[in-house]
């Protein structure tokens, strides 16, 4: 049931939004009400956020933000909710800030609005309790690149670009360049960042910027292979242990073996922790509680 559940988040996004688009359609002479800048489904675990704005290459405007962490917040303490995968519609995943709301007729207050929201919505990416992977079909430049580099995982299309080109109109990518470099060796982000150039698909894994690269017809099924693998493990266990990831990177060595050692035997205390264990000895597949209560 599981199985069949997630194979309904293959359907292209026309079918997802045929419903609405047929009753726009029966109310005649009334104008088609705009399309949502972002659309979510949820099956099986997986929720799926589309970035929905191809037209604007889908850049990051105030509104897309505010869409886009609207939908990563809704209910992501729920016992449902398993995984998370940002995928995008059109040929450029996404890219960046929308510039026409980045110009002078602009106040500095609603300049500092929206860089404010996006990196709200980028550490918050880490900070939920479920993983978050980005599906990349096409090009993802400046805080599109940014938003690839924050997720927790990504698998690219083979035909996928990824740059910050910023410093080519005169806005260097500064917060673009606080993900990337957390994800990438620092002369490979600085030359990303000094120069604009891109980073083909097989030089963003080489590197380290994606985990996964496959040919785009195989994209949507590699990366609901990870999903699937994802929604067999305790909710409760992969939370704990994702907030443990990035509180211990931002540690020095002896700091981050003392804190990762008490997580270790905290771990042991919880009720999956000893499922797991007990049924690896019996051999058996675990029940999980998905719970954080201690055994």
């Amino acid at each position: 049931m599981a199985a069949a559940a997630l194979r309904g988040l293959k359907r292209p996004l026309a079918a997802a939004l045929s419903s609405a688009a047929a009753g726009a359609g029966a109310g005649a002479g009334r104008a088609a009400p705009a399309e949502p800048l972002t659309v979510r489904r949820e099956a099986a675990g997986v929720r799926a956020i589309t970035l929905n704005n191809p037209r604007r290459r889908n850049a990051l405007s105030l509104a897309m933000l505010q869409a886009l962490r609207a939908d990563l917040l809704r209910d992501a303490k729920g016992p449902d909710l398993r995984v998370i995968v940002i995928a995008a519609e059109g040929p450029v995943f996404c890219s960046g800030h929308d510039l026409k709301e980045l110009s002078s007729e602009d106040d500095v207050k609603h300049h500092t609005q929206i860089f404010e929201i996006c990196a709200e919505v980028m550490t918050l990416i880490q900070k939920l309790p479920v993983p978050v992977i980005a599906k990349v079909n096409g090009l993802a430049t400046a805080a599109g690149c940014q938003l690839v580099a924050s997720c927790d995982i990504a698998v690219a299309s083979e035909k996928s670009q990824f740059a910050t080109p910023g410093v080519n109109i005169g806005l260097f990518c500064s917060t673009p360049g606080v993900a990337l470099g957390r994800s990438l060796p620092r002369k490979v982000a600085l030359e990303m960042l000094f120069t604009g150039e891109p980073l083909s698909a097989q030089e963003a894994l080489m590197h380290g910027l994606v985990s996964k690269v496959v040919p785009e017809d195989k994209l949507e099924e590699e990366t609901m292979k990870i999903c699937q693998k994802i929604c067999k493990s305790s909710k409760s266990i992969l939370a704990l242990g994702k907030a443990t990831f990035y509180r211990q990177m931002a540690q020095d060595l002896d700091t981050a073996y003392k804190m990762t050692t008490q997580v270790m035997v905290d771990n042991l205390s919880l009720r999956d922790g000893q499922e797991g264990i007990e049924a690896f000895i019996q051999k058996r597949k675990p029940v999980w509680s998905h719970s954080q209560d201690e055994k």
